[in-house]
Protein backbone atom coordinates (compact mmCIF):
# COMPACT_ATOMS: atom_id res chain seq x y z
CA UNK A 1 0.00 0.00 0.00
CA UNK A 2 1.40 3.36 -0.98
CA UNK A 3 1.04 6.46 1.17
CA UNK A 4 0.62 10.03 0.05
CA UNK A 5 3.30 12.29 1.49
CA UNK A 6 2.35 15.95 1.58
CA UNK A 7 4.89 18.61 2.36
CA UNK A 8 3.00 21.23 4.37
CA UNK A 9 4.47 24.77 4.20
CA UNK A 10 4.16 25.30 7.95
CA UNK A 11 6.80 26.44 10.45
CA UNK A 12 8.10 23.59 12.60
CA UNK A 13 8.35 25.68 15.75
CA UNK A 14 6.01 28.20 17.31
CA UNK A 15 6.90 31.84 16.55
CA UNK A 16 8.13 33.83 19.57
CA UNK A 17 5.43 36.48 19.03
CA UNK A 18 2.74 33.89 19.79
CA UNK A 19 3.16 34.47 23.53
CA UNK A 20 1.83 37.94 24.46
CA UNK A 21 3.95 40.14 26.71
CA UNK A 22 3.10 43.07 28.98
CA UNK A 23 3.13 45.53 26.06
CA UNK A 24 0.49 43.52 24.20
CA UNK A 25 -1.66 43.19 27.33
CA UNK A 26 -1.46 46.92 27.97
CA UNK A 27 -2.34 47.67 24.36
CA UNK A 28 -5.41 45.43 24.55
CA UNK A 29 -6.57 47.02 27.81
CA UNK A 30 -6.09 50.55 26.43
CA UNK A 31 -7.90 50.00 23.15
CA UNK A 32 -10.73 48.08 24.86
CA UNK A 33 -11.22 50.86 27.40
CA UNK A 34 -11.27 53.54 24.71
CA UNK A 35 -13.79 51.70 22.55
CA UNK A 36 -15.97 50.81 25.55
CA UNK A 37 -16.31 54.53 26.26
CA UNK A 38 -16.76 55.83 22.72
CA UNK A 39 -18.00 52.88 20.63
CA UNK A 40 -20.93 51.28 22.42
CA UNK A 41 -23.58 49.71 20.22
CA UNK A 42 -25.89 52.75 20.33
CA UNK A 43 -22.99 55.06 19.52
CA UNK A 44 -22.01 52.77 16.63
CA UNK A 45 -25.50 52.80 15.19
CA UNK A 46 -25.74 56.56 15.55
CA UNK A 47 -22.47 57.38 13.77
CA UNK A 48 -23.14 54.73 11.11
CA UNK A 49 -26.21 56.72 10.08
CA UNK A 50 -24.32 60.00 9.67
CA UNK A 51 -22.95 61.36 6.42
CA UNK A 52 -19.41 60.15 7.10
CA UNK A 53 -20.44 56.81 8.57
CA UNK A 54 -17.90 57.00 11.39
CA UNK A 55 -16.86 59.32 14.23
CA UNK A 56 -14.09 61.79 13.23
CA UNK A 57 -13.38 62.41 16.92
CA UNK A 58 -12.88 58.72 17.71
CA UNK A 59 -10.80 58.27 14.55
CA UNK A 60 -8.53 61.13 15.59
CA UNK A 61 -8.11 59.59 19.04
CA UNK A 62 -7.30 56.19 17.54
CA UNK A 63 -4.66 57.79 15.30
CA UNK A 64 -3.14 60.23 17.79
CA UNK A 65 -3.37 58.28 21.05
CA UNK A 66 -3.41 54.64 19.92
CA UNK A 67 -1.22 55.01 16.77
CA UNK A 68 -3.38 52.60 14.79
CA UNK A 69 -2.11 53.91 11.45
CA UNK A 70 1.61 53.69 12.30
CA UNK A 71 1.67 50.68 14.60
CA UNK A 72 2.84 48.09 12.06
CA UNK A 73 4.63 50.40 9.61
CA UNK A 74 8.45 50.16 9.55
CA UNK A 75 10.31 52.91 11.36
CA UNK A 76 12.18 53.97 8.22
CA UNK A 77 8.80 54.75 6.60
CA UNK A 78 7.43 56.81 9.49
CA UNK A 79 5.92 54.05 11.64
CA UNK A 80 6.52 52.51 15.05
CA UNK A 81 7.95 49.27 13.72
CA UNK A 82 5.66 46.80 15.47
CA UNK A 83 4.06 43.90 13.62
CA UNK A 84 0.84 42.12 12.85
CA UNK A 85 0.52 40.77 16.40
CA UNK A 86 -0.06 44.25 17.78
CA UNK A 87 -2.23 45.26 14.86
CA UNK A 88 -4.21 42.05 15.32
CA UNK A 89 -4.98 43.07 18.90
CA UNK A 90 -6.38 46.40 17.67
CA UNK A 91 -8.48 44.62 15.04
CA UNK A 92 -9.83 42.11 17.57
CA UNK A 93 -10.96 44.92 19.82
CA UNK A 94 -12.48 46.82 16.89
CA UNK A 95 -14.45 43.68 16.06
CA UNK A 96 -15.63 43.37 19.67
CA UNK A 97 -16.84 46.97 19.61
CA UNK A 98 -18.12 46.84 16.01
CA UNK A 99 -16.14 50.03 15.38
CA UNK A 100 -17.10 52.00 12.25
CA UNK A 101 -13.81 53.88 12.01
CA UNK A 102 -11.59 53.10 8.96
CA UNK A 103 -9.00 50.98 10.79
CA UNK A 104 -9.33 48.01 8.42
CA UNK A 105 -9.48 50.10 5.25
CA UNK A 106 -7.04 52.96 5.83
CA UNK A 107 -4.78 51.96 8.74
CA UNK A 108 -4.25 48.36 7.58
CA UNK A 109 -4.81 47.92 3.85
CA UNK A 110 -4.30 51.51 2.74
CA UNK A 111 -1.07 52.07 4.65
CA UNK A 112 0.44 48.73 3.63
CA UNK A 113 -0.55 49.16 -0.01
CA UNK A 114 1.18 52.55 -0.11
CA UNK A 115 4.33 51.00 1.36
CA UNK A 116 4.77 49.36 -2.04
CA UNK A 117 5.61 52.74 -3.60
CA UNK A 118 9.05 54.25 -3.88
CA UNK A 119 9.43 56.47 -0.77
CA UNK A 120 10.76 59.32 -2.90
CA UNK A 121 7.88 59.20 -5.35
CA UNK A 122 4.62 58.92 -3.38
CA UNK A 123 3.89 62.64 -3.20
CA UNK A 124 3.52 62.58 0.56
CA UNK A 125 0.42 60.40 0.36
CA UNK A 126 1.72 57.78 2.81
CA UNK A 127 2.56 60.46 5.36
CA UNK A 128 -0.98 61.81 5.09
CA UNK A 129 -2.49 58.37 5.65
CA UNK A 130 -0.22 57.74 8.63
CA UNK A 131 -1.13 61.00 10.35
CA UNK A 132 -4.82 60.42 9.65
CA UNK A 133 -5.33 63.52 7.52
CA UNK A 134 -5.97 61.32 4.46
CA UNK A 135 -8.16 58.23 4.25
CA UNK A 136 -7.22 55.41 1.90
CA UNK A 137 -9.28 52.59 0.47
CA UNK A 138 -8.14 49.50 -1.43
CA UNK A 139 -10.17 47.61 -4.01
CA UNK A 140 -10.54 43.83 -4.00
CA UNK A 141 -7.43 43.50 -6.14
CA UNK A 142 -7.65 39.74 -6.66
CA UNK A 143 -11.39 39.55 -7.31
CA UNK A 144 -11.46 40.97 -10.83
CA UNK A 145 -13.67 43.89 -9.82
CA UNK A 146 -11.44 46.63 -11.25
CA UNK A 147 -12.28 47.72 -14.81
CA UNK A 148 -9.74 50.51 -14.95
CA UNK A 149 -7.22 51.52 -17.60
CA UNK A 150 -4.15 53.68 -17.08
CA UNK A 151 -2.84 56.14 -19.64
CA UNK A 152 0.78 57.30 -19.43
CA UNK A 153 1.37 61.03 -19.91
CA UNK A 154 4.26 63.45 -19.40
CA UNK A 155 2.90 64.43 -16.00
CA UNK A 156 2.33 60.86 -14.84
CA UNK A 157 -0.56 58.42 -15.14
CA UNK A 158 -4.26 59.08 -15.73
CA UNK A 159 -6.93 56.52 -14.80
CA UNK A 160 -10.14 55.76 -16.69
CA UNK A 161 -12.91 53.31 -15.74
CA UNK A 162 -14.64 52.02 -12.63
CA UNK A 163 -13.58 50.14 -9.51
CA UNK A 164 -16.44 48.64 -7.52
CA UNK A 165 -17.28 47.73 -3.94
CA UNK A 166 -14.51 49.75 -2.26
CA UNK A 167 -14.98 49.77 1.51
CA UNK A 168 -15.08 53.37 2.65
CA UNK A 169 -14.85 54.53 -0.94
CA UNK A 170 -17.43 57.23 -0.39
CA UNK A 171 -15.10 59.20 1.89
CA UNK A 172 -11.64 58.07 0.77
CA UNK A 173 -9.07 60.64 -0.26
CA UNK A 174 -6.84 57.99 -1.89
CA UNK A 175 -7.95 54.86 -3.75
CA UNK A 176 -5.61 51.96 -4.49
CA UNK A 177 -6.74 50.05 -7.59
CA UNK A 178 -5.28 47.81 -10.25
CA UNK A 179 -5.33 49.12 -13.80
CA UNK A 180 -4.45 47.80 -17.22
CA UNK A 181 -1.48 49.61 -18.78
CA UNK A 182 -0.08 49.26 -22.29
CA UNK A 183 2.54 46.81 -20.98
CA UNK A 184 0.45 44.95 -18.38
CA UNK A 185 -1.26 45.54 -15.02
CA UNK A 186 0.03 47.82 -12.26
CA UNK A 187 -1.25 49.02 -8.93
CA UNK A 188 -2.03 52.72 -8.65
CA UNK A 189 -2.92 55.16 -5.90
CA UNK A 190 -5.02 58.13 -6.92
CA UNK A 191 -3.69 61.53 -5.91
CA UNK A 192 -5.63 63.46 -3.24
CA UNK A 193 -8.21 65.66 -4.91
CA UNK A 194 -8.23 63.62 -8.13
CA UNK A 195 -11.55 63.99 -9.98
CA UNK A 196 -13.76 60.93 -9.63
CA UNK A 197 -17.43 60.05 -9.26
CA UNK A 198 -18.65 58.10 -6.25
CA UNK A 199 -21.71 55.85 -6.17
CA UNK A 200 -22.70 54.54 -2.75
CA UNK A 201 -23.73 50.88 -2.65
CA UNK A 202 -26.67 49.54 -0.68
CA UNK A 203 -25.03 47.14 1.78
CA UNK A 204 -26.10 44.60 4.40
CA UNK A 205 -23.80 46.09 7.04
CA UNK A 206 -24.42 49.83 7.49
CA UNK A 207 -21.35 50.10 9.76
CA UNK A 208 -19.07 49.32 6.82
CA UNK A 209 -20.13 51.21 3.74
CA UNK A 210 -18.97 50.57 0.18
CA UNK A 211 -18.94 52.64 -2.97
CA UNK A 212 -18.06 52.39 -6.65
CA UNK A 213 -15.48 54.87 -7.93
CA UNK A 214 -15.46 56.03 -11.54
CA UNK A 215 -12.29 57.65 -12.89
CA UNK A 216 -12.14 60.10 -15.78
CA UNK A 217 -8.56 61.19 -16.43
CA UNK A 218 -7.84 60.98 -12.71
CA UNK A 219 -4.15 61.54 -11.85
CA UNK A 220 -2.51 58.63 -10.04
CA UNK A 221 0.88 57.35 -8.90
CA UNK A 222 2.08 53.88 -9.87
CA UNK A 223 2.79 51.75 -6.80
CA UNK A 224 4.27 48.75 -8.61
CA UNK A 225 5.83 47.84 -11.90
CA UNK A 226 4.27 45.15 -14.07
CA UNK A 227 6.43 42.34 -12.70
CA UNK A 228 5.62 43.03 -9.05
CA UNK A 229 1.88 43.62 -9.37
CA UNK A 230 0.64 40.04 -8.93
CA UNK A 231 2.82 39.37 -5.89
CA UNK A 232 1.88 42.66 -4.24
CA UNK A 233 -1.84 42.10 -4.86
CA UNK A 234 -1.58 38.57 -3.42
CA UNK A 235 0.21 39.89 -0.33
CA UNK A 236 -2.46 42.55 0.22
CA UNK A 237 -5.14 39.90 -0.22
CA UNK A 238 -3.58 37.76 2.50
CA UNK A 239 -3.27 40.78 4.77
CA UNK A 240 -6.97 41.54 4.24
CA UNK A 241 -7.90 37.94 5.09
CA UNK A 242 -5.80 38.02 8.25
CA UNK A 243 -7.19 41.40 9.32
CA UNK A 244 -10.77 40.19 9.00
CA UNK A 245 -9.91 36.94 10.80
CA UNK A 246 -8.71 38.98 13.76
CA UNK A 247 -11.81 41.16 13.62
CA UNK A 248 -14.07 38.09 13.42
CA UNK A 249 -12.37 36.69 16.52
CA UNK A 250 -13.32 39.84 18.41
CA UNK A 251 -16.90 39.50 17.16
CA UNK A 252 -17.15 35.95 18.51
CA UNK A 253 -15.67 37.05 21.83
CA UNK A 254 -18.25 39.80 22.33
CA UNK A 255 -21.19 37.65 21.17
CA UNK A 256 -20.30 34.89 23.64
CA UNK A 257 -19.89 37.42 26.44
CA UNK A 258 -23.22 39.04 25.58
CA UNK A 259 -25.03 35.69 25.46
CA UNK A 260 -23.59 34.42 28.74
CA UNK A 261 -24.67 37.64 30.45
CA UNK A 262 -28.20 37.15 29.13
CA UNK A 263 -28.30 33.46 30.16
CA UNK A 264 -27.36 34.43 33.71
CA UNK A 265 -30.06 37.08 34.10
CA UNK A 266 -32.97 35.74 32.01
CA UNK A 267 -35.22 33.59 34.19
CA UNK A 268 -37.61 30.92 32.98
CA UNK A 269 -39.56 28.55 35.23
CA UNK A 270 -37.97 30.27 38.21
CA UNK A 271 -34.37 29.57 37.11
CA UNK A 272 -31.75 31.34 34.98
CA UNK A 273 -31.88 29.84 31.50
CA UNK A 274 -28.13 29.31 31.74
CA UNK A 275 -28.80 26.58 34.30
CA UNK A 276 -30.55 24.39 31.72
CA UNK A 277 -28.34 21.70 30.23
CA UNK A 278 -29.33 22.39 26.63
CA UNK A 279 -28.27 26.04 26.96
CA UNK A 280 -25.07 25.10 28.82
CA UNK A 281 -24.02 22.79 25.99
CA UNK A 282 -24.58 25.44 23.33
CA UNK A 283 -22.64 28.02 25.31
CA UNK A 284 -19.82 25.51 25.82
CA UNK A 285 -19.76 24.89 22.07
CA UNK A 286 -19.50 28.65 21.50
CA UNK A 287 -16.54 28.81 23.88
CA UNK A 288 -14.81 26.08 21.88
CA UNK A 289 -15.58 28.05 18.70
CA UNK A 290 -14.03 31.16 20.22
CA UNK A 291 -10.87 29.33 21.28
CA UNK A 292 -10.48 27.84 17.80
CA UNK A 293 -10.81 31.29 16.25
CA UNK A 294 -8.35 32.83 18.72
CA UNK A 295 -5.81 30.09 18.10
CA UNK A 296 -6.08 30.35 14.33
CA UNK A 297 -5.99 34.16 14.05
CA UNK A 298 -3.30 34.79 16.67
CA UNK A 299 -1.07 32.04 15.30
CA UNK A 300 -1.42 33.43 11.77
CA UNK A 301 -0.65 36.95 13.04
CA UNK A 302 2.47 35.70 14.83
CA UNK A 303 3.69 33.84 11.73
CA UNK A 304 2.99 36.90 9.56
CA UNK A 305 4.91 39.13 11.97
CA UNK A 306 7.91 36.78 11.78
CA UNK A 307 7.87 36.24 8.00
CA UNK A 308 4.92 37.27 5.78
CA UNK A 309 6.23 35.03 3.01
CA UNK A 310 5.73 31.89 5.09
CA UNK A 311 2.30 32.82 6.47
CA UNK A 312 0.09 31.90 3.50
CA UNK A 313 -1.17 28.61 4.92
CA UNK A 314 -1.70 29.95 8.42
CA UNK A 315 -3.63 32.91 7.00
CA UNK A 316 -5.83 30.66 4.88
CA UNK A 317 -6.60 28.47 7.91
CA UNK A 318 -7.44 31.57 9.96
CA UNK A 319 -9.71 32.82 7.17
CA UNK A 320 -11.64 29.55 7.07
CA UNK A 321 -11.90 29.03 10.84
CA UNK A 322 -12.70 32.62 11.84
CA UNK A 323 -15.24 33.22 9.07
CA UNK A 324 -17.25 30.17 10.11
CA UNK A 325 -16.84 31.07 13.79
CA UNK A 326 -18.27 34.59 13.40
CA UNK A 327 -21.29 33.51 11.36
CA UNK A 328 -22.01 30.59 13.71
CA UNK A 329 -21.63 32.70 16.86
CA UNK A 330 -23.94 35.40 15.52
CA UNK A 331 -26.63 32.87 14.62
CA UNK A 332 -26.35 31.18 18.02
CA UNK A 333 -26.48 34.50 19.87
CA UNK A 334 -29.72 35.41 18.09
CA UNK A 335 -31.23 32.00 18.91
CA UNK A 336 -30.14 31.91 22.55
CA UNK A 337 -31.52 35.38 23.23
CA UNK A 338 -34.96 34.00 22.44
CA UNK A 339 -37.73 36.29 21.23
CA UNK A 340 -35.80 39.52 21.86
CA UNK A 341 -32.88 38.18 19.84
CA UNK A 342 -35.03 38.05 16.72
CA UNK A 343 -35.74 41.78 16.77
CA UNK A 344 -33.59 43.95 14.49
CA UNK A 345 -33.06 46.31 17.41
CA UNK A 346 -31.01 43.74 19.33
CA UNK A 347 -27.20 44.21 19.08
CA UNK A 348 -26.71 40.61 17.91
CA UNK A 349 -28.14 41.55 14.51
CA UNK A 350 -25.56 44.27 13.99
CA UNK A 351 -22.82 41.72 14.68
CA UNK A 352 -24.52 39.24 12.37
CA UNK A 353 -24.50 41.84 9.58
CA UNK A 354 -20.80 42.58 10.11
CA UNK A 355 -19.96 38.86 10.06
CA UNK A 356 -21.86 38.36 6.80
CA UNK A 357 -20.30 41.47 5.31
CA UNK A 358 -16.81 40.25 6.22
CA UNK A 359 -17.57 36.92 4.58
CA UNK A 360 -18.52 38.71 1.37
CA UNK A 361 -15.35 40.82 1.43
CA UNK A 362 -12.77 38.04 1.52
CA UNK A 363 -14.74 34.93 0.62
CA UNK A 364 -16.52 32.25 2.62
CA UNK A 365 -14.81 29.35 4.38
CA UNK A 366 -15.03 27.17 1.27
CA UNK A 367 -12.92 29.66 -0.66
CA UNK A 368 -10.30 29.67 2.09
CA UNK A 369 -10.30 25.86 2.26
CA UNK A 370 -9.77 25.72 -1.48
CA UNK A 371 -6.75 27.97 -0.93
CA UNK A 372 -5.50 25.58 1.76
CA UNK A 373 -5.83 22.64 -0.65
CA UNK A 374 -3.83 24.52 -3.28
CA UNK A 375 -1.09 25.43 -0.79
CA UNK A 376 -0.60 21.84 0.40
CA UNK A 377 -0.90 20.38 -3.09
CA UNK A 378 -4.12 18.39 -2.99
Amino acid sequence: MSSLAIEVPWPRTDPPALTPGPEQSDLRAAIRGLLAEHSGIEQVRTVASTGLGYSPQLWKTLVDDMSVTTLSVPEDRGGLGYGMVELGIVLEECGRALACEPVYTSAVLGAHALLSADPSDDGGVLAGVLDGSLLATVSALSAGTDHVHAEPTRGGWLLHGTATHLVGGGNADVAVVSAQCPDGRRLFATRPGAPLARTERRVLDPTRRRADLTFDRSPANALTDVDATAATAARLGELATLALACENTGIVDRLLEMTVEYARTRYQFGRPIGSFQAVKHRLADLLVTLERARSASRYAAAIYAQDPGSASLAVAVAGAVCTDAAVHAAAEAIQLHGGVGFTWEHPAHSYFRRAMGNEALQGDSRAHRARIATLIGI
